[in-house]
């Protein structure tokens, strides 16, 4: 029977308080008082009430976070028992709805002699540093697969939270996506590029994917703060539709002080994807008009992630999670790997 694992930081690390746009830590009350009174104070957070607001806003999504995998089964199992699918030939990846030019790099990665300098000049563009972006998509498909999801969007199944700082989107594993379409898009098409580019970062060793699409529109999210993924290398590709404004920007990398770190603004095409590593710090700019979608693929590397988590910058501790995966694997092996620690609350 396979087993899944997450790093023990997921449960309490990297909590977003969207009132106050900060990532928090929290361990106990204590701690977290400690920690970020202050600078909650300085946010608006000043009466002993809102404090309070927090705190239980925070064991919810701790909450959340440790019955994730029970609750995202109950939707997957009730999506699939009563949705009836508009589109049924989007579940399924085919060349088709591949941009020629995303065929181009990959035919080309699959040379014998295929090179970094040799793919930068068919991508072409180097929106910021280690940031590239091209066609990923057809127009037809991204059309069609806008109104699958909109018409899963209007139907009565349940819909799961993308991550904690999407208010609107759809998980795309819980629809149906994963085996037939994100596995083979990222194993087949994305992974002879990325190890090509990302070769320091665990590129060329992809081994599993969390994805899901977010949807920005007006009264609903607008925007999306500066973060980092849960990621080794992730693709953001612009899905559509009528919107204006909404740029993505990139500042420099997680362990690069917020200081010294200057943001490049950069246009988001529809159909285009960007790709970067999962570290590189970035946003999405708030939408003036429209709906916005785009569908966001982050891309794991358990051989890289097994040495350093990437969101607690720590040799991981695992946890066995009962089905949900963060992407860490155990080698049986490995003596270490089996003293496993849990501090669930």
């Amino acid at each position: 029977m396979e087993r899944f694992y997450t790093c023990n930081c997921f449960f309490r690390d990297n909590i977003f308080l969207e009132e106050y746009k900060l990532h928090v830590r929290f361990v106990s009350e204590s701690q977290f008082r400690n920690d970020y009174k202050n600078i909650l104070r300085s946010l608006g957070c000043v009466s002993e009430s809102q404090f309070r607001d927090v705190i239980g806003k925070i064991h919810a999504e701790i909450e959340r976070r440790q019955n994730l995998k029970l609750k995202s089964a109950e939707r997957a199992a009730t999506i699939k028992e009563i949705y009836t699918p508009l589109h049924q030939h989007v579940y399924h990846l085919q060349e088709s709805f591949l941009a020629p030019e995303l065929l181009q790099m990959v035919n080309y990665c699959a040379s014998g002699d295929a090179t970094v300098e040799g793919l930068l000049k068919l991508i072409q563009t180097e929106a910021a540093p280690r940031v590239f972006r091209f066609p990923v998509f057809r127009k037809e498909f991204c059309n069609d697969l806008i109104e699958e999801l909109e018409h899963f969007e209007q139907s009565d199944a349940p819909k799961g939270r993308p991550n904690t700082m999407n208010n609107y989107g759809i998980l795309l594993n819980e629809l149906g996506f994963d085996e037939s379409f994100i596995t083979p898009l990222r194993e087949v098409y994305l992974r002879p590029l990325t190890a090509l580019l990302y070769s320091d970062c665990g590129g060329s060793c992809l081994d599993s994917h969390r994805a899901f699409v977010v949807k920005y529109a007006m009264r609903e999210d607008l925007e999306l703060c500066y973060h980092y993924d849960n990621a080794e290398v992730t693709l953001n590709v612009s899905l559509g539709k009528d919107f204006t404004e909404g740029n993505l920007f990139f500042g420099g990398m997680r362990q690069v002080p917020l200081s010294e770190t200057e943001c490049v603004e950069v246009e988001h095409h529809v159909t285009e994807g960007l790709l970067h590593r999962g570290q590189h710090m970035h946003g999405a700019l708030p939408i003036s008009s429209g709906t916005r979608w785009n569908l966001i693929i982050w891309m794991r590397a358990s051989r890289e992630r097994n040495k350093l988590c990437p969101m607690c910058g720590k040799r991981p501790t695992l946890v066995e999670s009962n089905g949900f995966s963060d992407g860490f694997t155990v080698d049986p092996d490995d003596d270490t790997s089996r003293n496993m620690s849990c501090s669930l609350t």
